[in-house]
């Protein structure tokens, strides 16, 4: 009996590092609810949906910020992380927020509250856009918990430097893309052209392929403390970013608001980086 508990003894030992590690992950639920729900009644007060996607990057930030706190992983790859994180979340939301504050509420939250009616729309828009958004930043923030909780005996190594390197190529794309596009537009000489040089020569999308760039490399870290599980979360931001919120919704409308975003679609590579086609 005593030669069984001693061999039971590691599987328990890892269902209780397990429970600990979700015991993390709800209070970062909750956590992350909290601020969304405060955001949505400030959002009620001001009638503007669109502070949410302000929000997004310094939420991770702050989710981070929790992890790091809780967790007991390397910590230099605690460190690491929380400047990752903070450097990209930061850039995100100040750009966000430079581009949109001034400019009302989004079309798309405008279509909603036209469509729902003033007078529903001030909760409907807690479940349909804040509550919606708070489940996919705790569902994709998973790797940024694993990569801090687990493997604090694992120093930093390969699966570290190339988490670094999808990061770096996510940022220079993301925040490159960001300010080649802001310095594009404003030119009112370009006013309905489309924008083919510098990283939107290589990809129709330079600043969602970034962010998922960066989240891959999140997910590497993750790896690198030997947890692949979380890793789910770089996946769903990569499939949020293609088939959802991303890349699929833009492409629709740009199609139908300019004339030379066909041709542009013939040769141009839809979100993986790579040289254009010649015109026949």
């Amino acid at each position: 009996m005593q030669v069984s508990g001693l061999l039971l003894l590691p599987f328990f030992m890892n269902d209780f590092s397990y429970m600990t590690f979700f015991q993390i992950y709800i209070q970062a639920f909750l956590v992350i609810m909290t601020m969304m729900t405060i955001l949505w009644i400030i959002s009620v007060i001001i009638k503007n949906v669109s502070i949410v996607d302000l929000f997004w990057g310094i939420g991770f930030v702050i989710t981070s910020s929790f992890y790091f706190l809780k967790s007991g992983g390397n910590d230099t790859r605690k460190i690491l992380i929380m400047a990752l994180v903070a450097l990209w979340g930061f850039r995100l939301s100040a750009y966000l927020a430079w581009r949109n504050i001034g400019k009302g509420e989004d079309f798309r939250y405008k279509e909603f509250r036209r469509k729902y009616g003033e007078k529903r729309y001030w909760w409907i828009s807690f479940f349909q856009t804040f509550l919606l958004q708070g489940i996919l930043m705790w569902l994709i923030s998973a790797p940024l918990l694993g990569a801090q909780f687990y493997g604090p005996e694992r120093i930093i190594g390969i699966p570290d430097y190339i988490g670094i390197g999808f990061w770096i190529t996510g940022m220079l794309f993301e925040a490159g893309g960001d300010f080649q596009l802001a310095v594009f537009k404003a030119n009112p000489e370009n006013k309905g052209r489309v924008l083919d040089t510098g990283f939107w020569r290589y990809t129709r999308h330079p600043n969602y392929f970034g962010d998922s760039a960066v989240w891959w490399g999140y997910g590497f870290f993750c790896l690198a403390a030997g947890s692949w599980l979380p890793v789910f979360g770089s996946i769903l931001m990569t499939l949020m970013i293609i088939k959802v919120s991303g890349v699929f919704l833009l492409e629709k409308s740009l199609k139908d608001q300019k004339v030379q975003y066909k041709e542009y679609i013939e040769k141009t590579s839809a979100f993986l980086p790579w040289f254009p086609k010649n015109k026949s």
